[in-house]
C-alpha cells in the first residue's frame, strides 16, 4: 500500500485551510451573534487566553437564546438522552436471502447489539458531545471524533469545533478527508498517542518545558485504491524552513469522523445552517437594540449645554450621558448658564421592528413553539399541531441528519466496539443485510403517521364486509405495526409458532365442540328411552 509523504500531506492540509479561509467572514459572524462563547475566530485559538468576554458586541440576547433551544431541541427529537434512538433491523437483501426463522434469529441477535450499544453510550459523554456538536450544527457544520478508549471509557466522543477542522469531499459529496489543527502541552503527547514516536530534539525540548504548547495537524486521509483511511499526526517547529516531523501513522477501516452538515449547496464542502440564512436579521436586531439603549441611557442622564464666550472647539464635544458641551450662547445673553441638549423623540417604533426581527430569527431558529403558560389553555390539538410543524420544518434537514450523523455515528460505535471485542458483529452495517432505522420521537411522529393511515385503511376495508377481511394479511399487518413501533422482536411469535398456536387453539376448539356434541347426543339418547 502506498504511504503519503508527510510533506504531501501537510500541503493537502494547507490548501484545505485556504479554501475555508473563504467561510472565515460568515461563520465569524454567526458565532460573533448568537454563539459568542464558541467563537475562536476571535484569536482565543491563537493567543490562548482563556476567560476573555467575548459578548461586548451583543446587545440582544434572542440569537443566542433560539441557538441554544435549537440544539436542545434536535438533540430530544433525534438523539434524545437516556432512549434508544435507533434500532437494528435485517435488512432486505438478508430478508431474500435467509429462511424465516433465521431472520427472527437474526433480529434477536440485532436487538441484543443495540441494547449493549446503548448501555455503553449512555456511560460515556456522547449527551454532551451531541449537544456541542449540534451547536455548531446551527452555524452550518458539527463534526464529531469517535475514538477507542481504554477499559474505563472504551469509547470517546469528542465535539470538534469547525474552526479547527478543513475538509476535502471526495466524490458524491461525501467528505473522505479531514484535517484538523490540535494545540496540545508536549508533556500529555505520550499519554494520548501512546504509538507517537518523538524525535530526539523535540524530546528534549519537552523536557525541558514539559508545559509547552506544540502545535499539531491531524490529518485522516482515504485511499480509495486499498479502501483504508490513513491517520497523521503531524508536526512542523515554528520556523518557515524548519522540517516536518510525522509522530504517529495508522491505517482504519473507518473514519473515526463524524461531519454532518445542516444543508448544503452543490460546489461548497462547508455546510449552512440556519444562523447562516438569520444573520441578517441578528445583526440588525443588535444595532436596533444598541440605539435604543443608547437613546435611554441619553433620556435617563440627558446632555447639557454650557454657555462660553471664547471659540468652540468641535473636538472636544462628546455627545454622551452627562456630558456638558461648552457653547457661546444658551438662547441668547439672557439665556440659562446650563440648559439641556435637545435630542429625538422617544423612539417607539424601535419595539414593533425589534419585535419583528425576534420572531424572525425564533421561527428560523425552530424556536417558534407553544404560547407561553400566561396565555390561554393549550389543546391536545395544538400540541400536536405544532410537533407536526416540527417534522415539517426539519423536513429538509432531516434526512442529512440522519445520512451524515446518525447512521456514520451507530456505525462507528459498532466498530469500535468491534475492535474492543465488547460484540462480535458478523458484517457490517451496509443497510443491505443490517440497517439503521431511528427511534428518536421526530421519526416515531412520522411512523406514527403512516401507521394510522394503515389502520385507517383497515377499518375501512372490513366495513365493506367477509370480502374486505379477507383481503388483508393479518401476519404481515401485525409485522408491519411491530416495525412502526419498534417493538422488540424477543416479544413477537414467529408465523410459524403463530400457525402453531392458531391450529391448536382450532384443534381445541373442535374437540371441545366434538365433545359437547356427544354430550348432545347422550342425553337425548336418555330421554329416548325415558319415553
Amino acid at each position: 500500500m502506498e504511504r503519503i509523504s508527510p510533506e504531501i500531506v501537510f500541503k493537502r492540509a494547507e490548501k484545505a485551510y485556504a479554501k475555508k479561509e473563504n467561510w472565515r467572514d460568515i461563520y465569524e459572524e454567526c458565532y460573533e451573534y448568537a454563539l459568542p462563547e464558541r467563537n475562536l475566530y476571535s484569536g482565543f485559538y491563537e493567543n490562548k487566553s482563556p476567560g476573555q468576554n467575548k459578548s461586548k458586541k451583543v446587545f440582544d440576547s434572542t440569537a443566542i437564546y433560539s441557538t441554544q433551544r435549537f440544539a436542545n431541541r434536535l438533540q430530544s427529537s433525534l438523539f434524545p438522552p437516556y432512549r434508544n434512538w435507533c434500532r437494528l433491523i435485517v435488512g432486505d437483501n438478508a430478508k431474500n436471502e435467509l429462511e424465516e426463522e433465521q431472520q427472527q434469529e437474526l433480529q434477536l441477535a440485532l436487538d441484543v447489539y443495540s441494547e449493549k450499544m446503548f448501555t455503553l453510550i449512555r456511560q460515556t459523554n456522547f449527551d454532551l458531545s451531541m449537544s456541542e456538536m449540534l451547536l455548531d450544527l446551527a452555524v452550518g457544520t458539527g463534526v464529531m471524533l469517535i475514538q477507542k478508549g481504554d477499559d474505563d471509557t472504551p469509547i470517546r466522543f469528542e465535539s470538534v469545533p469547525q474552526y479547527l477542522v478543513a475538509l476535502e469531499e471526495g466524490p458524491y459529496g461525501r467528505v473522505d478527508n479531514v484535517y484538523r489543527k490540535h494545540q496540545i502541552r508536549g508533556s500529555v503527547l505520550k499519554q494520548q498517542w501512546a504509538d507517537a514516536e518523538i524525535p530526539p530534539d523535540l524530546q528534549k525540548e519537552i523536557d525541558e518545558d514539559p508545559s509547552k504548547n506544540l502545535n499539531l495537524i491531524e490529518a485522516t486521509i482515504f485511499l480509495p485504491d486499498s479502501g483504508v483511511y490513513c491517520y497523521h499526526l503531524l508536526h512542523k517547529k515554528a520556523n518557515k524552513n524548519s522540517s516536518i516531523t510525522e509522530l504517529v501513522y495508522r491505517t482504519m477501516d473507518s473514519t473515526p469522523w463524524v461531519v454532518c452538515r445542516f444543508s448544503k449547496i452543490a460546489g461548497e464542502v462547508m455546510g449552512r445552517g440556519p444562523l447562516v440564512s438569520c444573520i441578517s436579521d441578528i445583526k440588525t436586531l443588535n444595532k436596533t437594540k444598541e440605539f435604543v439603549l443608547k437613546n435611554a441611557s441619553l433620556a435617563i442622564s440627558g446632555v447639557y449645554l454650557a454657555r462660553d464666550d471664547g471659540i468652540l472647539n468641535p473636538q472636544n464635544i462628546q455627545i454622551k450621558p452627562g456630558s456638558v458641551i461648552s457653547v457661546a450662547s444658551n438662547g441668547g445673553a439672557q439665556g440659562p448658564s446650563l440648559a439641556p441638549l435637545q435630542r429625538s423623540s422617544d423612539f417607539n417604533v424601535s419595539q414593533i421592528v425589534m419585535k419583528d426581527l425576534q420572531d424572525s430569527i425564533r421561527k428560523t431558529l425552530l424556536d417558534d413553539g407553544l404560547p407561553p403558560d400566561d396565555m390561554s389553555a393549550r389543546s391536545a390539538t395544538e400540541i400536536v399541531a405544532k410537533q407536526k410543524e416540527l417534522a415539517q420544518n426539519l423536513g429538509s434537514a432531516f434526512g442529512r441528519l440522519i445520512t451524515e450523523a446518525l447512521i456514520p455515528i451507530v456505525t462507528r460505535v459498532l466498530t469500535v466496539m468491534g475492535e474492543q471485542n465488547i460484540i462480535e458483529l458478523p458484517v457490517k452495517v451496509d443497510g443491505k443485510v443490517i440497517k439503521v432505522v431511528p427511534q428518536s420521537p421526530l421519526a416515531q411522529a412520522q411512523n406514527m403517521d403512516d401507521l394510522q393511515n394503515v389502520l385507517q385503511f383497515m377499518q375501512m376495508v372490513q366495513s365493506v364486509g367477509q370480502v374486505g377481511q379477507v383481503a388483508i394479511n393479518q401476519d404481515n399487518a401485525i409485522d408491519y405495526m411491530a416495525d412502526k413501533l419498534g417493538i422488540p422482536g424477543s416479544i413477537l411469535n414467529s408465523k410459524q409458532e403463530r400457525l402453531a398456536i392458531v391450529q391448536q387453539m382450532t384443534q381445541t376448539a373442535m374437540q371441545a365442540q366434538q365433545q359437547g356434541n356427544e354430550q348432545v347426543q347422550e342425553v337425548i339418547e336418555n330421554e329416548l328411552g325415558q319415553s
